[in-house]
Order: structure tokens, then sequence, then C-alpha cells
């Protein structure tokens, strides 16, 4: 145990929030309250986050805006952008309070930032001017750290309660009664059109996408009559960019200039990222909770899989490693369960857990590079070889803090390049 988690047990829950809140204000005295002149957007949910970020950033540069944005792929302030390698989706308070300063400095109108479930409970969000709350959707996840999913959902609810002027929610979800109840000035929802959904709010706007097709490295959708092309893979991208599309529209930005933005977009970093096409397909995704990597799975499935995957945070969710092992059973052809960040836990008692679901079709290898070199030996003309759960993270962590550089895409490909199987 190390010295932090230890002081956390130690220490009364209420003394952390109050040290948590304290930081919070004392970073946001020091960067002068820089948010006050900024229009800041956050977006909160279990999957969806940076994606959608990153599709808000690229409508509102569109519209002729500059903007500012963190995710957990990467930081941006204009034109200049650099990795997010703080294996942090939220910064620390300091971090954050920084950030806005130096967006107003560049002269940006418009923050985008993610908000974590972690973020809020430790009060990053406060003393940030939130005009926008954005809800992607919710699933099962750090239910260990939180207590329970319902203790999950209200620290995502704490983002909407602080922001009083636009909220924007996805209807398809579940628990979209939960936010849509909250008050604001303004209310968006988006969804699929023909999908059951409650309108809780006469007042509601709403869009929604018709004619959605999946083609064979495109998603098709209308919205309002206007046709969107996008060069991405996974139906569940179609919710991202209408969460965007909401936030634009919010913001008097038009459907014609979202359309022209997002058919820019070629892939996001480590989402559903296409690393090789030849002589099979090999995919990197972050999915990393049992939903995103069904979705992933389905999005794929016209071709035979060969999945590498394992269960990222040790001593966290366990709960679901059986269950991950158990959708790659159902849906892949070959299984490799592997290392992805046990941080103190013993790695091959996260990879046992795993494979434990594939019910004994599942190889266990725990070098994850060898892990990917096996995918690329077992894999045959015309199969998809996707490798989850780091997505764009550049490490890898171990036990005692330690930090390992890592990159999937480039591992695959150096993998690959090793082998044979390329000319």
């Amino acid at each position: 145990m190390t010295i932090k988690e230890f002081a956390k047990k130690l220490i009364p829950n209420f003394i952390i929030s109050i040290y948590h809140y304290k930081l919070a204000l004392l970073s946001a005295v020091l960067f002068w309250f820089p948010s006050k002149d900024l229009t800041v957007i956050g977006v909160t949910g279990t999957s969806g986050k940076s994606t959608t970020v990153d599709f808000i950033t690229r409508i509102l540069e569109e519209s002729g805006q500059k903007v500012a944005s963190i995710s957990s792929i990467r930081f941006k302030i204009g034109e200049k952008e650099w990795k997010n390698e703080l294996k942090m989706t939220m910064p620390g308070r300091f971090k954050i309070q920084k950030f806005l300063r130096q967006a107003k400095k560049a002269g940006c109108k418009y923050v985008v930032l993610e908000v974590t479930s972690q973020g809020i409970l430790q009060y990053r969000h406060k003393f940030i001017n939130f005009k926008t709350a954005v809800f992607t959707n919710l699933t099962p996840e750090h239910i260990e750290a939180h207590g329970g999913f319902e203790n999950y959902r209200t620290a995502k609810l704490k983002l909407f309660k602080a922001v009083k002027n636009t909220h924007i929610v996805n209807l398809d979800d579940l628990n979209s009664e939960y936010f849509l109840k909250i008050n604001s000035k303004t209310k968006w929802g988006y969804g699929f059109k023909g999908l059951d959904f409650k309108l809780l709010d006469p007042n509601l706007k709403t869009i929604f996408a018709d004619n959605i097709s999946e083609l064979n490295n495109s998603l098709k959708f209308s919205v309002q009559g206007t046709e969107f092309n996008l060069n991405l893979l996974g139906k569940f991208n179609v919710y991202n960019a209408l969460s965007a599309i909401c936030v634009s529209l919010s913001e008097g930005v038009s459907l014609d200039i979202c359309k022209r933005a997002l058919e820019k977009a070629k892939g996001i970093a480590g989402r559903m990222e296409v690393v090789v096409k030849e002589p099979f397909t090999i995919i990197v995704d972050y999915a990393h909770t049992p939903e995103q990597l069904e979705s992933v799975y389905k999005s794929l499935q016209a071709k035979p899989l060969i999945c590498v995957l394992g269960s990222c945070g040790g001593s966290r969710d366990k709960w679901k490693r059986p269950v991950l092992g158990k959708i790659a059973k159902d849906y892949c052809k070959e299984v490799i369960v592997t290392n992805e960040d046990p941080y103190n836990e013993d790695p091959m008692k996260i990879i046992e857990d795993v494979a434990k679901g594939a019910n004994g079709k599942a190889q266990k290898i725990l070098d994850r590079r060898e892990a990917i070199k096996m995918a690329i030996k077992l894999a045959s003309p015309y199969d998809t070889i996707i490798i989850t759960g780091k997505g764009s993270e550049p490490w890898m962590c171990i036990e005692n803090n330690k930090k390992i550089p890592w990159d999937d895409c480039q591992i695959a490909r150096e993998e690959l390049m090793r082998t044979d199987r390329i000319d």
C-alpha cells in the first residue's frame, strides 16, 4: 500500500473533501478565475467523451472560432496541441486553471473540457464557469470507487447541477431522465429516430439521426435533411456526432458548418483507429467497459475477429473482468488476454479473471507485445485484429507508481514489420 492509499484510509472523507474544495478555490484565485471570460463546455458520461470533445472543437473551429480543449487524448490551445501524457483524463485543479488562463491569453473564445466522475468528486470542476453541460451515456464503471452505480450517476449529475445555462442529453440512454430533471435555461436532446425516449420537458429542443447506415469504412446519417458522411467506424460515433451537433446548434452554428467539419475528420487517435489495412486490418480502440467492448465488436463483426484485451486498472472494477472475457469469446474467433495497467495488483491474476469469462477459449500472454505478436501470427487475410483497453495512452502503469512508455499502434506496426506477413 502506498502512502497516498494509506492516508485515504486513515483520513475521514469529509476532511479529504474539504481539502479538495480548498485546492480548487486556491487554484482559481491564483489564476484570477480565468473562465469568467470564456465559454466553457463540459462533456461527461461513460463513453464517447474524448471523441465528442474533438468533434465540438472541430465544428467551432470550422465556424471561425479559436478553441481550446482538454481530453484524455490531448491538450489544445488554438493551433497548438500536445498529447495528454498525464494518465489522467481530467487534470488536477491547478493544471486546469492554468490551462484556462493560457487559453484566455491566447485569445480563445471557447474551451471544451472532458469531465470525469472522479474529477467531480475532487471538485476539479468547481470555480469553472461552465455554460454548457453535455451527457453522452452512462454504464457501470468505477463502481467500487464510487460505492455503487447510483453514486457514480450522482457524481455525473453534479456537473449538470452546477451548470445553469445549457444542458444537452442523450435521450436514448436509460439514465437520461435523471439529467433532464435538472433545471437549466435551455435543454437539448438527441438520439436515433424511431427509438423510444421520454420527453420530460415540453421546451426541450431535439435533433435525431435518420437513415443511419454503416458502410465499409464510413458512417452515413441525416439530421433535419442534412446528410452526413463520416470517415469513421462504429455506429456509436453517430451519437458522438449528434452531441457535438447539439452543442454547435445551441451556439448558433449551422448544420452545414457541422457537416463540413465532421466530414473532414479522418479518425481520432486510439478510438477505432485503423493502424494497418494490409494484409489484414489492425484496429486499436480504448474500449475497456463491457458496453464499449460489445459496441466495438458489433461494428466490426462483418469480418472474423482476433482480439487482444485485458482489464485496465488493477484493483478496480473487478466485477467486469469475466464479463469482458465472455464478450470477447462470443464475438471473436481468437481471444488473447494480456496485461494492461495492473498497478500494484498481480497482472496474471487479472488475466486469469478475464480468461475465466472466455470459458477456456482464451490464450493468456502476460507480455502485451508478445500478445500483439501472437495475434498477427494467427491472422489470415480478411481477418481483423482488434486491440482494446489502452487506445492512445502513452504509458503502462505498473507497481509502485511506475510507468512504462507504451503505444499499441506503434507496437502493432513494429511487430507486423518483423514478421513475414508484410512485403
